[in-house]
């Protein structure tokens, strides 16, 4: 947690092929917006991390969570589970209700890698605040559109108090 006006935003991401992280791009867009520190007076730092480089300080140092995954066989991928693997147990006591968000990129349905975070999510006890973002196909322009409005609305959120 960063003291002062400034929250920090972890944002953890796993992308083979580029679908996810254009996504993941687009959020980090939305968090950032000069909208959000002009009209709360409070600002965002957005960390962004591979899954596999993501550690427990970083978890612990942060006021709320983006995780962005594509579908691998009908799960999250495999480098976002090794993440939860390393910091579930250190992390469990220390960072109760803070909110999160999710961006899954699928080619097929999505809601298997959803199914997949939403318990560990939950076990973590952090706040699901908006409604996964599940793209499948190719990323379009309306998904990069719905992508920001999702990092926007997650950094909005954490910067008014409201989560």
């Amino acid at each position: 947690m960063i003291s002062g006006n400034t929250l920090r935003l972890l944002v953890v991401l796993h992308s083979a092929s580029g679908g996810t992280r254009a996504l993941v791009e687009a959020a980090v867009t939305g968090a950032q917006h000069p909208a959000i520190a002009g009209t709360t007076g409070t600002t965002i730092d957005v960390v962004v991390r591979g899954a596999l480089d993501a550690d427990v300080d970083d978890v612990l140092a942060a006021d709320g969570y983006l995780l962005a995954t594509p579908e691998n066989f009908g799960y999250m991928s495999g480098a976002l589970k090794d993440f939860f693997d390393r910091t579930y147990y250190p992390c469990l006591e220390h960072t109760k209700a803070r909110p999160y968000g999710l961006v899954v990129k699928a080619w097929e349905g999505g809601s298997s890698a959803v199914d997949a975070v939403v318990p560990l999510a939950t076990g973590l006890d952090w706040r699901a605040v908006i409604p996964p973002l599940v793209v499948t196909g190719d990323v379009t322009d309306a998904d990069l559109d719905a992508a920001t409005e999702l990092g926007a609305t997650l950094a909005g959120g954490m910067a008014s108090g409201l989560w």
